[in-house]
């Protein structure tokens, strides 16, 4: 798909891979819809890009999703692409999950996603067709201690995403998922049960044997890719296919 004149919401849009991702097609002059939390950050993106939309939203509130989309549905007269970025993370010992703080994880990282298509599904229906591209993190395909929690949830995300993809396929809606290694965002300052440090998504330094982490550029022009290319699966590198 070419993203020029599309509508995009994006979620989590205010900083990190969402931030680069509005940016980057903002570019490719697409119409981009700007949904988070932060009001402030969103309208100042919203002045420097143009033909762009800000919409405040909590995505862990059905209310919020519902009134950014139809806030959308207002403005622009038409939704082409989803993407559901906005996340947080959970670093902590299976044992030491808190459940409360993991039924917060489930609802913003799998719930407010689902929502959010199911709202959109029959727009882009009448529309003949658009695209749904779900965020999650190379963390879903691998074991890795202390994080249970974020990977569990992210799976879940995983397994909605391809099985959508082939309930979807018959009304010309593409559903994709992307996979990021390691980013350089700001993910630790919000996430669950981590004590200072570094969680891009994984806590502490990155092993000797593994790659750098990626800017979060890097990240926004493989959804790009992923939505030209319309594959099931987008991998932040080749060699994230044989983990897990």
């Amino acid at each position: 798909m070419d993203v020029k004149d599309k509508v995009v919401i994006i979620t989590g849009a205010s900083s990190g891979i969402g931030l680069a991702t509005a940016r980057l097609l903002a570019r490719h002059r697409a119409k981009v819809a700007l949904a988070a939390r932060s009001r402030d950050r969103l309208n100042q993106l919203a002045a420097e890009l143009s033909s762009s939309f800000a919409i405040p939203t909590d995505m862990t509130s059905e209310e919020d999703v519902r009134n950014m989309v139809e806030k959308v549905l207002q403005h622009f007269g038409r939704i082409d692409i989803l993407i559901n970025n906005a996340g947080r993370g959970y670093d902590a010992p299976l044992e030491e999950i808190d459940i409360d703080k993991y039924r917060q994880l489930f609802e913003l990282d799998v719930v407010g996603p689902l929502i959010a298509m199911q709202l959109v599904i029959p727009t882009m229906r009448k529309q003949g067709g658009g695209m749904i591209v779900n965020i999650s993190s190379g963390t879903s395909l691998m074991y890795l201690p202390n994080m249970s929690a974020y990977s569990s949830v992210k799976r879940a995300l995983n397994s909605m995403t391809l099985t959508a993809r082939e309930e979807l396929a018959k009304d010309n809606i593409i559903v994709s998922v992307v996979y990021p290694y390691m980013t350089l965002t700001d993910l630790d300052k919000n996430m669950f049960g981590a004590e200072g440090g570094d969680f891009e998504p994984f806590e502490g330094e990155p092993d000797a044997n593994l790659p750098p982490p990626d800017p979060p550029e890097y990240v926004a022009a493989r959804i790009l890719e992923v939505i030209e290319t319309e594959e099931a699966e987008q991998y932040a590198h080749d060699w994230m296919k044989d983990l897990g």
